[in-house]
């Protein structure tokens, strides 16, 4: 079957998503997954249907659930002639008879709607649909089972029926030109492959109030959802099905005339938080993390052109500075932030950087006031991390951060299995210094006294960090808080210190043979790989349980978000010639665009495997990923901007 998955993103934080063979692969997968404190709070309301289609010759299935063992049922994936996911899903399917279906889906932004059609090919006397919708109503981690308090009756209310499965969750709104007749029942253990995969458990039930039937024959199906409450402003009283349709179809194909794929992919991860914005990291298990967040507002935002929405983005989380410290996590249950990133600050004013080098170069004013409060943002941050701040971040007597305590896990390579970090990198790592020093140069733009540090720490870190017998970079020094000491181990962070921030730490010599190492050891079509191949704990498929698959997440998986850095540093060493950018384009660039067409359709995943032919993992939306091929597109690559012919 084919694996691969669709998104529909409704710009809240809820989404609905799955594969293109129809059968439900993973527990977040379904048709309504709202957000009910945006963008956290996720719940599932439906996740799926069964539907079938009756001819004069007889019945066939427009669907496939998984079951175990392993059994596919009903047949419909099988009568998938064709699938589209632009500008939204579409299955066209060809059954037995000769009769042809075509099936729509999509979410519209703004409101937590998702709307389904049916319609037929050609006339075609004597066709009906019957679909009968899953319902759950549960946190989108969790999974569903059977039990008495679900509740089967609707509520009859304006023409449309309202479920309301549970107390403490919002209601489940349907509008539909159909029939409905109400036959409660549960479908006991649907299976979710991608789940048992993971090592998790992988079955659910889900409760069916009932069955649509339509009249395929007289005119387009139609089924539209909705979370009770945020459905007013689309589905306005009175109106009907068909014309609710109508209107939802006609603004969101005005609304999806984006540039390209990436353009389109971007859209998904830009969602509100509270009165402001904020990033979604990526789909379908991630909220917004604040390191993740400023890399992919480079190319999500500044990149595309979204300018108001990267100010609204960089204002929101500068309210959120505690302690000189950005959260590296807002938790979904609306616990108190988390803290444990020494590498989420540096990134935000990196991003206040390039927000107003941008700005200026577009010629768009930034207020006083909002300048004012980035760049006492900004401020803080340095103050804090030269003073000290949690978790022993400090600025040490060379000029350079020193980081990390026992058990915590600071950088991004942040796996961590109870109490066991897989890789602490404590002490000094080399992409932390990188951003720090890019920090201290941002500061010292409109304050003299961190030019002065900066010169030190960019004086201690040639000093320090470069491996001659190598000829690349140490990945940590002062590992452990060692004086004196450093991790050889060769990894795609030194990579930073040539591309992907707004200066060089290294001089031409030095920086093309950074550059030369880890093209030769890291990369792969999809990205660099965390750990090279050879080094002691090189681990080459991402595969396993929870344990097994954490203690390989940056042990040579590959990371297609850090193609962005590399390639920048891959053209930066060659001059950033018009021929140089052409052939970073074909060689590095043009592999990971081939990949919109696997995985997570139109988007980059989060990670593959580290050997051949490195099969895609983890998440298959992923913002950073996308935000870099965009940023590389738009910015780094663009002919445009080239230094010299």
């Amino acid at each position: 079957m084919n694996k691969n998955e669709w998104l529909e993103a409704d710009g809240l934080g809820g989404f609905a998503s799955g594969t293109v063979a129809g059968i439900r692969t993973r527990r977040y997968h379904g048709l309504l997954l709202t957000a009910t404190t945006p963008p956290t709070g996720r719940v599932l309301l439906v996740n799926g249907f069964d539907a079938w289609v009756e001819t004069p010759v007889g019945s066939f299935a427009l669907s496939s659930q998984a079951y175990p063992p392993d059994v596919i049922h009903p047949d419909g994936a099988r009568r998938i002639e064709a699938f589209e996911a632009e500008p939204w899903p579409r299955w066209r399917f060809r059954l037995e008879d000769g009769t042809e279906i075509e099936h729509d889906l999509f979410v519209r932004n703004g409101a937590s709607v998702t709307v389904l059609s049916w319609r037929l090919r050609s006339p075609r006397r004597g066709v009906r649909l019957s679909v009968r919708p899953f319902l759950s109503g549960r946190d989108y981690h969790a999974l569903h089972h059977q039990n008495p308090h679900f509740r089967f009756e609707p509520e009859a209310r304006d023409g449309r029926l309202v479920w309301r499965p549970y107390p403490d969750l919002p209601g489940i709104v349907v509008l539909s030109n159909g029939e409905y007749a109400h036959q409660p029942d549960w479908y006991r253990n649907f299976l979710y492959e991608e789940e048992r995969a993971r090592g998790l458990d992988f079955t659910e039930d889900l409760a069916s109030p009932g069955i649509f039937h339509c009249d395929l024959a007289a005119g387009e199906a139609v089924l539209i959802l909705a979370t009770e409450g945020q459905e007013s402003a689309t589905l306005p009283q009175g109106a009907s099905a068909e014309a609710c349709v109508k209107s939802l179809r006609d603004a969101e194909r005005q609304r999806r005339g984006f540039a390209s794929r990436l353009h389109r992919a971007a859209d998904a991860y830009l969602v509100r938080r509270g009165t402001g914005k904020t990033i979604v990291a990526g789909y379908p298990w991630f909220t917004d993390w604040g390191r993740d967040t400023f890399i992919a507002l480079r190319g999500l935002c500044l990149a595309t052109g979204r300018l108001a929405e990267a100010q609204q983005i960089l204002l929101e989380w500068a309210g959120a500075v505690s302690e000189g410290m950005l959260p590296n996590l807002f938790p979904d249950r609306g616990d108190a932030p988390e803290f444990n990133s020494v590498d989420a600050s540096l990134w935000y004013v990196i991003a206040v950087h390039d927000f107003l080098r941008t700005m200026e170069a577009e010629e768009h004013k930034v207020s006083a006031r909002d300048r004012k409060t980035l760049q006492e943002a900004t401020a803080a941050i340095l103050t804090s991390y030269s003073q000290g701040t949690r978790y022993g971040i400090r600025l040490d007597d060379d000029g350079l951060l020193a980081a990390g305590e026992p058990g915590v896990q600071l950088t991004w390579m942040d796996a961590k299995v109870g109490d066991w970090v897989v890789t602490p990198r404590t002490g000094k790592p080399v992409e932390v210094e990188a951003l720090w020093l890019n920090a201290l140069w941002v500061g010292s733009q409109f304050s003299e006294p961190w030019k002065r540090l900066f010169a030190r720490g960019s004086r201690a870190f040639r000093a320090r960090f470069w491996n001659e017998a190598g000829g690349y970079l140490y990945d940590v020094v002062d590992p452990d808080h060692n004086s004196g000491t450093a991790d050889p181990a060769f990894r795609p962070n030194q990579i930073f210190a040539v591309g992907g921030l707004p200066i060089s730490l290294l001089e031409d010599d030095r920086a093309r043979r950074v550059v030369e190492a880890v093209e030769a050891r890291l990369w792969t079509p999809l990205g660099l790989r965390s750990l090279a191949p050879g080094e002691p704990g090189y681990t080459p498929h991402y595969e396993g349980g929870v344990r097994e698959r954490d203690g390989s997440y940056h042990q040579g998986t590959v990371w297609p978000w850090l193609i962005g850095p590399f390639v920048e540093a891959w053209a930066r060493v060659r001059g950033g010639t018009r021929q140089a950018k052409r052939e970073a384009r074909a060689k590095f660039l043009d592999p990971i665009l081939r990949h919109l067409d696997e995985a997570g359709l139109g988007h980059i995943s989060e990670i593959a495997d580290g050997d051949p032919p490195h099969t895609p993992r983890g998440c298959p939306f992923q913002a950073w990923s996308v935000g870099e091929a965009l940023r590389l597109v738009e910015v780094v690559l663009a002919e445009n901007r080239d230094k010299t012919r």
